[in-house]
């Protein structure tokens, strides 16, 4: 990337006093890629359906501006991305919000499909169309879009959430190549189980348990937000410059297995 931000790289390789912006920022994956960001000196538009109160910004110089987004909505998506260029180039976007399925094909209303669809597809669609062109005006800029293994592979009973993913993955590859030459990165992170709220809250809708997740890991354990998160700023940042449409899966082995 070059242009329109500070030069200065921080310790974790990210530009300290640039701008960035992270959806689901609220918990889990995204709440911890936020505050890495915010340790590091970058300053987050931390973006989420459900943003947090009194929410504490870590030493380290970054400041937060916490934004209500609902990411299918794009009236709200144009808003927050012109709100959030008038304040300075924005330099990385953290695609985080997802929302998940529990039923295979057959029994998948279509309104579920549609809404699984809108936030993990739609949603990465709108806030990459509205915060590129500033990207670009900048003269570079890093997108790190959140897959799933479940992009990758087969999960039963996740149709929706599968084919959404999938559609995130590709998307991914399409943009780097439509953007490599405007200095935009574009790339993927697809994790494994993570024990984040989200993954919590999907569990006890099926009636599985943590244990039973944690035992059909080669690890013999799940992944923490923490690390989803410094593999998503690795890649996003300063030390990858020769990557873009790259899918990195970290799942433990998982897939491997």
């Amino acid at each position: 990337m070059s242009g329109g931000s500070p030069a200065t790289p921080a310790p974790d390789d990210l530009v300290v006093g640039s701008r960035a912006v992270v959806t689901g920022a609220s918990s889990g994956i995204g709440a911890a890629i936020t505050g890495r960001l915010l340790a590091a000196g970058v300053h987050v538009v931390a973006a989420d359906l459900n943003p947090p109160t009194g929410a504490e910004t870590p030493s380290g110089g970054g400041e937060r501006t916490d934004v209500r987004l609902d990411v299918s909505d794009e009236t709200a998506v144009a808003a927050m991305a012109e709100a959030a260029l008038a304040q300075g180039p924005v330099r990385y976007l953290f695609n985080v919000a997802g929302i998940g399925s529990t039923t295979n094909a057959p029994d998948t209303p279509v309104e579920v499909w549609d809404q699984v669809f809108d936030v993990n597809a739609r949603g990465t669609f709108l806030t990459c169309k509205h915060l590129i062109p500033g990207m670009i005006e900048a003269g570079g800029g890093s997108i790190l879009n959140m897959g799933s293994i479940a992009g990758q592979v087969g999960l039963k009973n996740r149709a929706a959430y599968c084919a959404s993913k999938g559609a995130v993955i590709s998307f991914t590859r399409a943009l780097a190549v439509d953007h490599v030459a405007d200095g935009v990165r574009v790339n993927c992170v697809c994790p494994g189980t993570t024990d984040s709220p989200w993954v919590r809250r999907l569990v006890e809708d099926v009636g599985e348990s943590i244990d039973n997740l944690r035992a059909r890991q080669p690890m013999g354990r799940l992944g923490t937000p923490e690390e989803i998160a410094d593999a998503s700023i690795f890649l996003a940042g300063e030390r990858s410059p020769f990557s873009t449409g790259t899918v990195l899966t970290v799942d433990g082995g998982l897939t491997a297995a």
